[in-house]
């Protein structure tokens, strides 16, 4: 059996353990044996002492033998030996060595006194000396072992501890975390209270769920949802979830419905989650929002030919606000280890500060948009603190592996950091951040869906709305009015296919509802005075059609609309020159339970690589793209079910909360991971 990591790490203190008893009992057996022939010497010389006054008091050679004769058979001396100052040799008793002589340098181990006049010397037998010692050692040694082998059958055990806690552990993961079966609402709300129920869950956001505007007409304050595609896959998330959304507050009538702290409950009349308001002033919102995050960030990230406007005190104010948001988190908070997650560019800077705040926190932060090469993002003058920012996560998520693979490459190419191909990680001063692929969705069920009239009955009310025959060919677009939607070449496709099919005029009309946004931006400003010019240059060409080729409504419109325009329309295309994800082409096939209509998707998109069955098209090919539309209003029903039907099962087993799942499966696991010690097993155990 291969052996983990975290097996490794348990055993590696036994060994330890086991290296120190060996040393510490190697020591002791030379201190033990020396301390022996120390006192043995001390002992010989005391006798010794005793007989120095007769040897110095001695008138002749016979009397100093008879003193020496009396020491001698003293055990464990072998002889005793009086030599003179001159080196000769006065006297000597006992069993002397052959080659003992005075005028050389006494042998080492031999043991010597001073007298009046010369010097005494002991001869002694060492045998016993070491037999003691051999004993001493034997004793020493023998509890070596005794220790070793408990040590063993310790380690032995602890081993098989570890091992079944191991297996009992990944048993759980794969019972408790199967991504296995289709994710729902209720089942996302049973993994939090299963794995999360000692924690908290926090969303932090730049857009806020519930918007409440006033009407600066009629007084009348409205409550709103954003024209988001991070509002859309994570409010259902937060309703099963609970918790709490940290968010910046924009709309005019905000204030008056929060507390003084700006919390509300969410949504209203369900009140399942707490929203936490930030408010932001002018100033704070020109540089973070308007400035860093979508005049420097947003067109970093897309390949849409749109140069990047770095400027420092916009930075500087993007670093105040994602502090800002820091504080708004840590008020929220009411444990030590809360699980945060952390969405998209707005907020690169928050992941470090937060873990820098709250040790214990598992951080997760998810990228909306796409994340550039590092060719590109290099190009980025505070990219090195971006990129320290997001690694203050636990994991960092993407919508696709591409941009996870940008992403290392960044770290790899700016940062000291280590990174861990096999693990999808980096590591850095002794941190590690997984980087994972999370492609959003939508929800499935989708109560908006749900709530909608029959397929039918929304043809035919969003044709009398528009002053449409009923038998009017639809198209429809969603999106809000951003340079990275490909505008202008939808508009310049749809001409085009009218112009190669002209049996199409008058019958065909492109529905785009175009919600503005950024408008204090110059490149968006811009964007929207030439695509009203656009409109009404290819309007006027086919101006005697009775219905125009495109119809733009520019404004801001509530599910419940959007909903019912994809279940009227005969094709949506999504048409971006580069997106993360793109959701409307997922809640597109989410709304047509009737398994007719046609998806045309950009190849830019992350969802291209999901809904294979779409007919996708490069955008900036306008044949290709007219082709796609012109092929979509021929294609037969039989052919329309077959393709949605496929699309629909994609979009319902990979749904919103298959990957709100993910994630949080992760963090359950790193959260485990980051607990397991060998010795809160073995007190488990115990």
């Amino acid at each position: 059996m291969q052996v983990s990591p975290t097996l490794k790490r348990a055993l590696a203190a036994p060994l330890l353990l086991l290296l120190v008893l060996w040393s510490l009992t190697l020591i002791v057996s030379q201190v033990l044996g020396g301390r022996l022939e120390a006192w043995n010497d001390q002992q010989l010389l005391s006798r010794a002492m005793r007989a120095v006054p007769h040897i110095d008091a001695a008138r002749g050679t016979s009397e100093v033998q008879a003193a020496l004769a009396g020491l001698a058979r003293e055990e464990p001396l072998l002889a005793a030996v009086v030599c003179g100052e001159d080196g000769t040799m006065r006297a000597a008793e006992g069993d002397l060595p052959g080659d003992f002589t005075c005028r050389e340098q006494l042998p080492h181990g031999l043991l010597s006194l001073k007298t009046a006049d010369g010097t005494l010397v002991l001869v002694r037998d060492t045998s016993e000396l070491a037999a003691h010692r051999r004993t001493v050692n034997g004793w020493l040694w023998g509890l070596f072992g005794i220790g070793a082998f408990l040590l063993a059958a310790a380690t032995l055990v602890l081993e098989r501890l570890i091992e079944r806690k191991l297996l009992d552990d990944l048993r759980a993961e794969r019972e408790e975390l199967a991504l296995d079966g289709q994710w729902t609402e209720a089942r996302l709300r049973q993994l939090v209270s299963a794995q999360l129920r000692a924690t908290e869950v926090t969303v932090v956001s730049n857009r806020e769920p519930y918007i409440h505007t006033r009407n600066s007409q009629t007084g009348e304050v409205k409550v709103q949802h954003p024209a988001s595609g991070v509002v859309t896959a994570l409010e259902p998330v937060m309703r099963a979830c609970g918790g709490t959304w940290v968010a910046h507050a924009s709309g005019s009538a905000d204030r008056e419905h929060s507390d003084p702290k700006g919390r509300l409950r969410v949504p209203p009349g369900e009140e399942a989650y707490t929203l936490r308001r930030v408010w932001l002033t002018p100033e704070e919102e020109a540089g973070y929002y308007y400035g860093f995050s979508n005049e420097g960030l947003w067109p970093l990230c897309h390949l849409v030919h749109t140069r990047p406007d770095f400027k420092a005190e916009d930075f500087a104010k993007y670093r105040d606000v994602n502090a800002r948001f820091a504080d708004a988190v840590a008020e929220e908070t009411k444990v030590k280890d809360p699980v945060i997650l952390v969405q998209d560019y707005h907020f690169a800077l928050l992941p470090k500060m937060l873990t820098d705040r709250m040790p214990h926190a598992t951080v997760v932060t998810f990228w909306h948009i796409p994340w550039p090469s590092a060719e590109r993002f290099g190009i980025c003058p505070w990219r090195d603190e971006l990129l320290e920012g997001a690694l203050g996560a636990s994991i960092v998520g993407f919508h696709t592996q591409q941009h996870c693979n940008n992403f290392l490459e960044a770290c790899d190419r700016f940062l000291e950091a280590r990174l861990d191909r096999e693990s999808n990680a980096v590591v850095r001063r002794g941190r590690q951040t997984l980087v994972r692929p999370y492609p959003i969705s939508v929800e499935w069920p989708n109560r908006w869906v749900q709530k909608s009239p029959p397929v039918d009955v929304c043809r035919k009310e969003l044709r009398a709305e528009l002053g449409f025959p009923e038998d009017t060919l639809l198209g429809v677009g969603v999106d809000r009015l951003d340079y990275t939607k490909g505008f202008e070449e939808r508009v310049q496709a749809v001409e085009r296919m009218l112009d190669r099919n002209p049996h199409l005029v008058g019958k065909f009309s492109f529905v785009q509802f175009a919600a503005p946004t950024r408008s204090s931006i110059p490149q968006y400003k811009a964007l929207n005075d030439r695509l009203e010019a656009l409109v009404e240059k290819v309007n006027a060409k086919f101006a005697q059609a009775r219905v125009p080729p495109v119809k733009l409504l520019r404004a801001h419109h509530e599910p419940p609309a959007v909903f019912r325009a994809y279940r009227a329309a005969d094709l949506c295309y999504v048409s971006s020159l580069h997106d993360g994800m793109n959701l409307v082409a997922k809640e597109f096939v989410a709304a047509r339970d009737d398994e007719q209509g046609v998806l045309v998707l950009s190849s830019f998109t992350g969802a291209a690589r999901e809904l294979t069955e779409a007919l996708v098209v490069n955008p900036y090919d306008l044949d290709e793209a007219a082709d796609a539309m012109r092929t979509a209003l021929e294609m037969k029903k039989s052919e329309q079910k077959g393709r949605m039907h496929a699309m629909r099962a994609q979009v319902k087993e990979f749904n919103v909360y298959r990957w709100a799942g993910r994630m949080l499966i992760d963090v359950v696991r790193q959260r485990r991971h980051a607990r397991f010690s060998p010795l809160k097993l073995v007190s488990q155990a115990a």
